[in-house]
């Protein structure tokens, strides 16, 4: 066996370094959370060639003092962890003491650093671990850190750096992160001198989404607030219907630390359960506050992932808190109506805007072009959602539907529905509302008790604040007149005196029946046949069926199993049309003989999502309509009707405004 020997310190910082900074990003983030924990109320970052060669980071926070400043690059030294009992206490994004020595391990670093009331500040260089230099020079409070030639003294590691392109993305994600979870910062990214994205830093989360994700994708967004046992959850979640097409767009906060958990995303995705496509899932900016010793940060180097003492409080939490937002919304959809571009007329020039200026902005006329930038930026957020009058020369408006938007038009107060129920965990059974009906795992509370448990919000005026959330809620139910119906399919109803109802009926009744089947109270809808139904069954579907003979019965089914391998249907629900009976009752057993390990999992869902379809009224099929008049009414005002099983919305609203906009009856 070779001789053991205790490997030199340059050879030991660089394996280190090798654990904390794998690129660019890492550098990034590590800098930026120690701006963030001295305090910093400004933070400009700025890198160049995916920043291979150059990154600066910049803040306004406590600075560091002079003697300090050679203890700070050296391993394990931190400000932030003085013993082991302040391991369970931590509230900072730093605190291993790694991050500088790293980070000098593999690359050239300047630091210009300042205390408050100090006279001079402190100008220090390292390369490769080495001091270079240690002098007092003149700077503005706080600390600049400049990073050159990153792996330069690793070419093993550079050579492994992505295109600049792609490194510059990844440092891109960091910042967006940041800016999400700390929105009382002002954030500033700029790449290759052109300045990508400004927050305002005014402490509203919906306006750092706004700043980071754009309009359309934050007006699609609503608030959740909700604690449960000790676990505040807040934030905003996107509505079913405009979900994306893959996870990307989860960000989970805890303790305004950025993490991966699997945990908090099977809770967001349980929680939007038959009410999202398939392929779908749900986006969110989610912030978790709990106690600092029910979670341990020191599993991962990079801090990424996070352990829960008790996972399931934290699971329920989420899972609680999206629930209660999605009941509380309402999730009325409305179409957007807007007029098509005028191909025919030439293309108004350009706007000698800043987006134009920042491609050749040189780095000295930033602030300049960042002033400009706040400026174009209120401007945009104080104008209308759409066209105003001063644009009809240069847009004319002419009828068509360009997309779905989930709110309408200035000036004109869509009608929502009522009070809305709100899931909360169920409580024992001498501390249950007699009143609430009871649907097991949760209980149905109105808006009002939701509200007295929410945290109060934040009431300043912004120009970022949720237009939906600042929206007064409707305090009388408005009047529903069924008019008829469109291609057999479609129910068409006046609502109140300003908006008009679209119904999809199938996807309606669909929902409908199955929220009955879900809450295993269908008992009342049995029905005896005249003639009742037989019906030949495999051993397995015939043993599926007979184990499972409560559940079938809350269903609405009654069977008689005397004539094996037939069952015979004696009743079945109302809801159930004749032509269907048997190839219902024969998914129903394959289902069944499907999960029988697992009869009470959610994959029932698949049973009750059958029955529901094949139940349910179809286009063309002739209605009455006194019928199509009670179906828009149950609809409308019970918000769980929003998603057909499947996903897909089953109502809009389009305002009498729209329309008369479309006939140019108004301007």
């Amino acid at each position: 066996m070779p001789p053991i020997n205790v490997l030199d310190k340059e050879i030991s910082e660089l394996i280190a370094a090798g654990e904390v900074i794998e690129r660019p990003s890492s550098v990034i983030k590590e800098l930026v959370e120690n701006a963030i924990d001295s305090g910093a109320r400004h933070i400009t970052v700025e890198i160049k060639n995916g920043g291979a060669t150059y990154m600066r980071v910049t803040d306004d926070g406590c600075g560091i003092a002079f003697d300090d400043v050679p203890t700070a690059f050296l391993r394990h030294a931190t400000s932030k962890i003085a013993s082991k009992s302040d391991l369970d206490k931590i509230m900072t994004l730093g605190f291993r003491g790694e991050a500088l020595a790293s980070i000098s391990a593999v690359s050239r670093v300047e630091i210009m650093t300042k205390q408050q009331g100090d006279d001079l500040g402190t100008l220090y260089t390292i390369e490769g671990s080495e001091e270079l230099s240690h002098e007092r020079g003149g700077c503005p409070d706080g600390t600049t850190v400049i990073i050159r030639d990153l792996f330069y003294n690793v070419p093993a590691r550079a050579k492994f750096l992505k295109k600049d392109v792609t490194e510059a993305n990844s440092v891109s994600n960091i910042m967006q992160k940041m800016t999400l979870s700390h929105p009382e910062v002002s954030f500033r990214f700029i790449r290759d001198n052109r300045m990508e994205f400004s927050s305002a830093g005014d402490g509203e989360l919906f306006s750092a989404i706004y700043a980071i994700f754009g309009r359309d994708f934050a007006r699609d967004m609503i608030p959740a607030d909700y604690e449960y046992q000790g676990v505040h959850v807040s934030g905003y979640i996107v509505k079913p219907l405009y979900s994306r097409a893959n996870r990307t767009f989860q960000n989970f906060f805890v303790n305004r630390r950025y993490v991966r958990s699997r945990l908090c995303s099977a809770a967001l995705e349980n929680a939007y359960a038959n009410m999202i496509m398939t392929g779908k899932f749900p986006a969110c900016v989610l912030m978790i506050d709990l106690p600092p010793n029910a979670m341990d940060v020191n599993i991962h180097p990079a801090k990424a992932e996070v352990r829960f003492t008790d996972e399931k409080t934290v699971s329920d939490a989420v899972y609680f808190t999206v629930k209660n937002a999605l009941m509380n919304d309402g999730l009325i959809y409305e179409f957007e109506l807007k007029p098509p571009q005028d191909w025919s007329k030439p293309a108004p020039a350009p706007d000698p805007g800043i987006q134009q200026e920042m491609l050749i902005t040189p780095v000295g006329d930033i602030p300049a072009a960042e002033s400009m930038l706040h400026s174009q930026a209120d401007t945009i957020l104080s104008a209308p959602a759409a066209y105003t009058d001063t644009d009809k020369d240069e847009q004319p408006e002419t009828v068509g539907i360009q997309a779905f938007s989930s709110f309408g038009q200035p000036g004109v107060t869509a009608a929502k529905a009522p009070a809305t129920p709100v899931f909360q965990p169920a409580m024992p059974a001498e501390e249950k509302n007699t009143a609430a009906p009871d649907t097991g795992a949760f209980r149905y509370l109105s808006s009002e008790s939701f509200a007295a448990q929410k945290k109060p919000e934040n009431t300043g005026n912004t120009d970022y604040r949720h237009p939906e959330s600042a929206a007064p809620k409707p305090q009388e139910k408005p009047e529903i007149h069924v008019i008829g119906e469109a291609f057999g399919l479609y129910v068409i109803a006046e609502l109140g005196s300003s908006d008009m109802l679209i119904i999809d009926k199938h996807a309606a009744h669909e929902r409908i029946i199955f929220e009955r089947l879900m809450s295993r109270n269908c008992r009342q809808y049995t029905q005896n046949l005249l003639t009742p139904l037989k019906i030949l069954l495999t051993s397995d579907e015939f043993d599926a069926m007979e184990n499972q003979q409560e559940l079938l019965a809350d269903m609405g089914f009654q069977f008689d199993f005397s004539q094996r391998p037939c069952i015979i249907a004696a009743a079945v629900p109302t809801f159930i049309m004749e032509a269907d009976m048997e190839s219902v009752i024969e998914e129903v057993a394959g289902n069944l003989k499907m999960h029988s390990q697992h009869p009470q999992s959610h994959l029932l869902d698949d049973i009750f999502h059958t029955v529901a379809c094949k139940s349910a009224i179809r286009g063309n099929d002739k209605n009455d309509i006194r019928e199509l008049q009670a179906l828009a009414e149950q609809v409308y005002f019970d918000e769980r009707i929003r998603h057909c099983p499947h996903g897909r919305p089953v109502m809009f609203t389009v305002s009498k405004y729209n329309i008369e906009r479309q006939f140019k009856r108004i301007q």
